[in-house]
């Protein structure tokens, strides 16, 4: 088996595992439907009603790009304006790290009365969800930025313009699109906990209330839906990431080729 495809049959193969155990221990102990439903049971969500099921997950996807595109913009922004200002720098990374520090439930009423109870709310969290970990990995990426290379291009005459673009940048993209990945999986979480504040559709929604109707199989299909779509973007961030850094992961496999 070639390493590419024991990457993805390997996980498949333990999914089906893990399946086949859940079948297992709600059909032989008997455990009631509301507490452990059976795997057909979910899948019966997706069959009786798939026009209910996209109809709440449309505006969790809708938040979820959004709020992810918003975050990176501001998160590169803001790594650049530190990288390229000691004093920026100083300004606004205790602010970035302070970010993370309060729960977003702690903040929920004033997120209510600023944006209230549209798709702004769910969007700013997901925003405040996703800006650290791009703001912080671009920014680590170009700290990294080797010194001797630096200044090798000055002195053949780069201009400050010429050593992001040849240099700065493309060595640290790698960081940045860990950040990216890392945030892309984030940004569903978020519209989620958005979703949670209020509103009248979305994941989050029907998960609330098929929770207090007490329809757990309808709670793992929500469950299953945020999955998916986390690791669909998940997918598509990390495709691009293969696309624009092939250079890199050619290395990295090359290196892991000889030291095995």
């Amino acid at each position: 088996m070639t390493k590419p495809s024991s990457r993805v049959w390997l996980p498949l193969l333990f999914a089906l595992l893990l399946l086949a155990l859940w079948q297992l221990l709600s059909a032989r102990l008997r455990i009631a439907f509301w507490v452990l439903p059976s795997p057909g049971a979910v899948l019966g969500v997706f069959r009786s009603n798939p026009a209910l099921l996209w109809s709440h997950l449309r505006p969790t996807l809708l938040a979820s790009v959004s709020g992810l595109l918003l975050a990176t913009l501001l998160g590169v922004a803001t790594a650049m304006a530190m990288h390229s200002s000691k004093l920026l720098k100083q300004i606004f990374y205790p602010y970035l790290v302070v970010s993370q520090t309060v729960p977003v439930i702690a903040v929920a009423p004033l997120i209510v009365l600023w944006f209230g109870y549209g798709i702004s709310a769910k969007v700013f969290v997901v925003v405040v969800m996703c800006f650290f970990p791009v703001a912080l990995g671009l920014f680590d990426g170009l700290k990294q930025v080797s010194q001797e290379q630096l200044r090798l291009l000055r002195s053949m005459g780069a201009n400050g313009w010429q050593t992001y673009r040849y240099l700065k940048v493309p060595a640290s993209l790698p960081a940045f699109f860990t950040g990216l990945k890392l945030a892309a999986t984030y940004s569903v979480m978020g519209a989620v906990i958005g979703e949670w504040l209020g509103g009248n559709a979305g994941l989050g929604i029907y998960l609330t209330r098929s929770t207090k109707s007490f329809r757990t199989e309808q709670v793992f299909a929500a469950i299953l839906l945020i999955i998916l779509l986390s690791l669909a973007l998940f997918g598509l961030v990390a495709l691009l990431d293969r696309l624009l850094l092939g250079w890199h992961y050619k290395k990295l496999d090359e290196y892991e080729d000889t030291s095995r």
